[in-house]
């Protein structure tokens, strides 16, 4: 089992500009919906970002301590579009 934290201490570490939204899905430490927010996606497309993010968590997953991973990746202007004004 893994905690929000180290989650987006694992995302932090691989991506060290990221600001990191961790939500556990199940309670159950292994169901995450992630939402990253990161300068070094500028100019890659969803799955380059997608790969990024997977990488910093490559332990984890590989291990099943994180079974299932939803991600939502931005670049800071991404972000800042989607916020309500």
């Amino acid at each position: 089992m893994v905690s929000p934290d180290q989650v987006a201490s694992m995302i932090k570490t691989g991506l060290p500009d990221a600001e990191v939204q961790v939500q556990d899905l199940t309670g159950g430490g292994d169901h995450y919906q992630v939402v990253v927010v990161s300068s070094q996606f500028e100019g890659k497309g969803l799955v380059q970002r997608h790969q990024l993010v997977y990488r910093s968590l490559q332990t984890a997953m590989s291990s099943e301590a994180i079974h299932a991973l939803t991600m939502k990746t931005y670049t800071p202007q991404d972000w800042a579009a989607q916020q309500p004004a």
